[in-house]
């Protein structure tokens, strides 16, 4: 059985966040200092994890907070981030740029709501999801190949490592029940054949995690409520799975929701940065 752990990260604040303007893909901002802030009080909160891959959008923010959770990474800071442009943000059209609002506007006299309403030139909800799926379907392929190619070496044990055999730390062991953390299968010893991290945007990671759940049927928090689930993740909220693929299945993933859109680490940098919201 193939077995991967995927922490999922939003990037930093940037000053279009803060003052509710949407950026989409055509408005490519840096990191506000409250941003820099945050992205560093990510990686301190990640310190400890040992990743083996480290995958980002393009755009300049998801770059940005990615460079900075790697330079506080105890053991992956010389790792290679690779960019991909499947992991932008959805792509708004004429509305970025502009206030929120006028989206929400637009939206209203489209005789539509957000966020189902597509403005011109910009992606739908199923566009934005068959990027997710797709990018998704990738890491899953990279996993197998990761294992196949473990379990091929002379000499080498009936169950790839994928890490050499080390211990993974993980600091959302206390976000979640000890249920969820047996059931996931994530405690500090656990063997895995590979452990991503991708640094992304919210409205994109909100439709990636809709797709796991409401397709590939992803296990959640017993305590996660609706809201929750549909909710834009905070700048650097953290969200972790584990996924299993059972014979190297690629069609049938089993996948565990550790934690969804995690915020304490922030709870130092300010309480402007865990209401920061917007797209």
């Amino acid at each position: 059985m193939v077995r991967f752990g995927l922490t999922v990260v939003r990037h930093g604040e940037t000053r279009y966040n803060k003052d509710k303007i949407l950026q989409g893909q055509g408005v490519d901002e840096p990191l506000s200092a409250t941003g820099f802030r945050q992205a560093d009080a990510a990686g301190l909160f990640l310190s400890n994890v040992k990743f083996t891959h480290v995958f980002s959008s393009d755009l300049l923010r998801a770059k940005q907070t990615a460079a900075a959770i790697l330079g506080k990474n105890r053991f992956c800071k010389d790792l290679e981030i690779k960019y991909d442009a499947r992991l932008r943000e959805r792509k708004y059209g004429v509305a970025e740029g502009k206030p929120l609002a006028d989206l929400k506007a637009m939206a209203k006299d489209a005789g539509e709501q957000c966020p189902s309403f597509t403005p011109s030139g910009g992606e739908t909800l199923d566009e934005v999801r068959e990027r997710a799926r797709d990018f998704f379907e990738f890491l899953c392929q990279l996993a197998v190949e990761l294992e196949q190619k473990e379990h091929g070496k002379p000499g080498a044990p009936g169950r790839s490592s994928g890490t050499s055999g080390e211990q993974f730390v993980f600091p959302w062991t206390n976000h979640c029940s000890e249920a969820e953390l047996s059931s996931a299968g994530s405690g500090s010893s656990t063997v895995l054949d590979a452990n991503i991290l991708v640094v992304s945007h919210g409205a994109y990671m909100r439709n990636w995690i809709g797709y796991m759940v409401s397709d590939l049927n992803c296990t959640l928090p017993a305590n996660l409520t609706k809201s929750q689930l549909s909710s834009v993740s905070p700048n650097t909220g953290v969200s972790h799975f584990i996924i299993k693929l059972e014979n190297g299945n690629l069609l049938k993933p089993n996948i565990t929701c550790v934690c969804l859109n995690q915020d304490s680490h922030l709870v130092d940098v300010g309480a402007e940065c865990v209401a920061s919201k917007v797209f």
